[in-house]
């Protein structure tokens, strides 16, 4: 070891380095102390209170009640819960100073629950478990109930035969007990909340008590009811002289018939009180209801009540059948809905007409074509096949035979296409007219020829048909007397041909024969005229080979008219 000189700066910096560690480790122990203290000091504020009451049950209205709060350190904060609420601090419910003790007077049911005290500081807060306060009330004032029943003021009515239940309702706590006293009972007859007599007769009438009573808060309360058993009521019935009428036609009346004399009777329609007016007329004792000029949504139905006392009894429903129209017809092509008036259709085509009218019952349909006497029937009518005799105004009748009534519509049906060929009738009708015209022309020449021929008989000589008309060698005589007067031939054949237009034909070298007209002569018996002129003669050529008939014109010229027209032999 060296002389202490020679160590000395050495020794002098560890000396200096221990007392600055000495100096810094100060601090640090001083601090670790100071936060023990702290500990120590919070757990000691963070202590769970603790509650006590006095009294734990308590009777609404009569007692009061008082909580104390526990706690082991000195000045918390304290808070007061109520069912998990923060309690609302009002007259009846007062705290200390140091809000430790709470009271609460009075009591009300309302105050029972759950109650907790809460201590608090900077450093947090402590929570007392629940403490609960019980509180006892009733029974309250209550009423007694019937049912089935109607009231009636004071009194309730029963229906005599039913089965009629008792009852009360009242708020207490704890449960009360029952006690039931039937008319002229003393002592109770039934001790339940609820009973039931079954088919009350009249021996059950009177009034009906009941005393409920609770032990705890030494209260009682009476209940009483006057009952009435009335007879029972048979259903009515409605009466009327005919289901089916007439609209605007008929007037009906409805009677209700009840056993019971004297009790009120109300009336209904369609299940609503029925409102009497000028078209529904109530009687005097609603008995008897008359419906004027009826409607056609008069239909109903209709029913009566019956009351006695306050039960009722009511009518089975009653319906009234009433028929009305037809009303307006309407027709209608096929399927189609929309009214037609004029239907045009296709030659041989299919056509279906239908006629309707709202009515009750169903009408009774009838078609008729015009000019024809042929009657269909049936809502439907339908034509196959359309022919040309199928056209025409067709009309439709709806026809009630309730009301006896009927109403028509019509609609023109027109028939479109190639024209067919001509009926017989047709036929003969053009030929009757032909051949009208056809003598009337003939008349016509006939007469004109007349005229004619007058006048060049003084020129026969001239006449160049008489001039190529050969004699014959001998004149025969007819075989009977002729008639005073002689009758005159014209053989102008030809000039007639030109003016009646008929056809003659002649073959080509017909043998000659020769035909005359003879005047009458004296006969055996002395008739003779004297000398009388050669008659003319006409050669006709029948034809050879031809079946068709050679005409011969001979006229009359005494008539007017075509006279005869015969096939030439």
């Amino acid at each position: 070891m060296g002389p202490p000189g020679s160590y000395g700066p050495q020794w002098a910096g560890i000396l200096l380095s221990a007392s600055l560690l000495t100096l810094w480790s100060l601090p640090a122990v001083t601090q670790l102390n100071l936060d023990a203290d702290l500990l120590n000091i919070s757990s000691r504020l963070l202590a769970k209170p603790t509650i006590s009451i006095n009294p734990g049950i308590v009777t609404e209205h009569a007692e009061n009640v008082t909580f104390q709060c526990d706690t082991k350190d000195i000045s918390p904060v304290i808070h007061w819960v109520f069912s998990n609420r923060p309690l609302v601090v009002h007259e009846r419910i007062q705290l200390s100073p140091d809000a430790k003790v709470l009271t609460i007077s009075p009591v009300l049911r309302g105050d029972a629950g759950s109650y907790q005290c809460e201590a608090w500081d900077s450093q947090g807060s402590q929570s007392s478990d629940p403490t609960y306060l019980v509180v006892n009330y009733g029974p309250d004032p209550f009423d007694i109930k019937v049912a089935p029943s109607a009231p009636s003021g004071e009194v309730v009515s029963v229906v005599e035969g039913s089965n009629v239940t008792f009852s009360v309702t009242t708020q207490s706590r704890p449960v009360p007990t029952y006690s039931w006293f039937l008319p002229n009972d003393s002592s109770p007859s039934f001790t339940k909340r609820t009973f039931t007599i079954h088919a009350v007769s009249r021996e059950h009438e009177g009034t009906y008590r009941c005393l409920v009573n609770n032990s705890a808060t030494q209260l009682s309360r009476l209940g009483a009811l006057r009952v009435q058993v009335i007879e029972v009521t048979t259903k009515p019935l409605i009466m009327t002289p005919s289901l089916s009428v007439v609209e605007n036609a008929n007037t009906v009346s409805l009677t209700c018939l009840t056993s019971h004399e004297g009790l009120p009777v109300q009336w209904l329609v369609r299940g609503r009180p029925l409102l009497p007016s000028q078209h529904l007329v109530l009687s005097a004792d609603n008995r008897t209801l008359v419906i004027r000029r009826l409607w056609r949504n008069d239909t109903g139905p209709y029913a009566c009540e019956v009351w006695h006392g306050d039960s009722w009894t009511r009518s089975d429903p009653l319906s009234l059948t009433i028929h009305y129209g037809p009303d307006h017809v309407d027709i209608t092509r096929g399927s189609q809905s929309g009214v037609v008036s004029r239907v045009q259709a296709e030659l041989s085509s299919s056509l279906t007409l239908q006629c309707w009218a709202k009515s009750q019952p169903d009408a009774e349909y009838r078609w008729t074509l015009e000019h024809f006497t042929a009657v269909y029937t049936g809502e439907k009518l339908v034509i196959e096949s359309l022919s040309w005799e199928h056209q025409g105004t067709y009309n439709c009748t709806a026809l009630n035979p309730q009301t006896r009534l009927a109403h028509s519509a019509s609609v023109l049906v027109s028939v479109v296409g190639p024209q067919a060929s001509l009926s017989a009738g047709s036929v003969a009708g053009i030929t009757i007219g032909i051949l009208t015209v056809v003598a009337l022309s003939v008349g016509l020449g006939c007469l004109l020829y007349i005229r004619n021929a007058r006048w060049p008989s003084r020129k026969r000589a001239k006449d160049p048909i008489h001039e190529a008309a050969t004699r014959t060698s001998k004149e025969k005589h007819p075989a009977q007397p002729s008639s005073d007067r002689p009758r005159t031939v014209y053989d102008n054949i030809l000039e007639l041909q030109d003016q009646v237009k008929v056809k003659k034909t002649l073959p080509p070298e017909p043998p000659e024969q020769l035909y005359e007209m003879k005047p009458p002569s004296a006969t055996s018996e002395g008739y003779s005229h004297g000398p009388r002129n050669p008659s003319p003669q006409l050669a006709l050529h029948p034809p050879k080979g031809n079946t068709e008939p050679i005409y011969e014109v001979l006229v009359n010229p005494e008539c007017s008219i075509y006279c005869q027209m015969k096939p030439s032999v």
